[in-house]
């Protein structure tokens, strides 16, 4: 009888500072997924954001600092948006379900993990020590899941440096401003560790298309909203400001890009146009107000989205209603910074 030969394996490069499951190989892939743990753009977004009204954050960060700032961003939003995601519950229970088939039918070191195996291992993904426990597929697999449960967001790919773009999937609304005077007043009381990448977070009520009828729409929309909330107690007369920026795309930059039928591309880009239909807007709906820059009860801020993969001509804009707290007016107006000029002196 001829004797079994012994199989020998040959040494696996590992990763600097991670160990070496017992019987199991990992990929390259793997092996880099293990460490840095980040979203998928969402390749689907650019089309919906023209199509569909979506809220979310839109965060500043140090340029060439998207990927900490992501992570960093990632962390703090998952503190506040929390059960926001419970619409997807039952869907995300069950794509989990589908990974956990899969995974057991794998051989894993040699062996067979039966289902309920794989279930004790995806809920048991760090040891006390913090290490990883288990295959990285496993670990991989449930991290993406509770990316979803916990977030329902997804990260969208811009063409300028600096910036990250999360929005909920449409139909999903959120209570983005309510989620960002929480991080404010978390950083105010000590509860929340001032971030270190993430410099603002500016809460997208909805998106639209950069034309007059669907700002129009939006702003009316946002300002009746927040008129009837009883927890904006307003004087009379009511005074608001309004803010765009255009992230660094100047009409000069557009003049040259002309649709199908080669008509020039949105007028909107004008900043006293923008200015002039927001303005109209507010005044269809508070027939009295007054447009006060340096002590506003309100602001409307549009933010043009450098949204990569929209068709040639297509422009994305988000918009807020925001209450005078969140806003600063000097030296323009915009959104709060997560941490002032000052302390950031007196860190360094």
């Amino acid at each position: 009888m001829a004797e079994e030969e012994e199989n020998v394996e040959a040494p696996q490069p590992l990763v600097s500072g991670q160990e070496k499951t017992e019987g199991l190989i990992l990929t390259p892939w793997e092996q880099h997924s293990a460490v840095i743990n980040l979203p998928r753009f969402n390749y689907n977004a650019p089309s919906s954001l023209l199509e569909n009204f979506h809220s979310g954050f839109l965060i500043t960060c140090p340029i060439k600092r998207e990927k900490s700032a992501t992570k960093e961003g990632m962390c703090i939003l998952e503190k506040y948006v929390g059960t926001l995601g419970k619409k997807n519950v039952e869907t995300i229970d069950a794509d989990v379900a589908v990974k956990r088939r899969k995974i057991s039918s794998e051989e894993i070191g040699g062996k067979c993990l039966s289902s309920a195996e794989c279930e004790k291992a995806t809920d048991n993904l760090e040891d006390s020590a913090g290490e990883t426990s288990i295959p990285t597929t496993l670990s991989s697999a449930r991290t993406e899941a509770d990316t979803e449960r916990n977030l329902s967001l997804s990260l969208v790919k811009l063409t300028r440096s600096g910036l990250l773009l999360f929005i909920f999937p449409k139909g999903n609304s959120s209570d983005g401003i309510r989620i960002v005077s929480n991080i404010f007043h978390s950083l105010d009381s000590g509860n929340l560790k001032p971030p270190q990448w993430c410099n603002r977070i500016f809460p997208i009520q909805a998106t639209c298309a950069l034309n007059e009828k669907d700002l129009r729409i939006v702003v009316l929309k946002l300002v009746q909203q927040f008129l009837n909330d009883k927890q904006n107690n307003l004087e009379k007369p009511i005074k608001f400001a309004v803010g765009y920026n255009r992230r660094g795309i100047e009409e000069t930059e557009m003049k040259s890009q002309r649709t199908a039928e080669g008509s020039i591309l949105v007028d909107l880009l004008d900043r006293n146009k923008c200015f002039s239909v927001v303005a109209g807007a507010v005044k269809d709906v508070v027939a009295d107000s007054v447009v006060d820059l340096k002590s506003p009860q309100f602001a409307i801020l549009v933010e043009l989205l450098p949204v990569s993969g929209l068709p040639n001509g297509s422009l994305v804009v988000a918009v807020s209603v925001l209450p005078n707290n969140l806003v600063s007016t000097k030296p323009r107006l915009c959104i709060k910074a997560l941490v002032s000029e000052t302390k950031s002196k007196n860190k360094v």
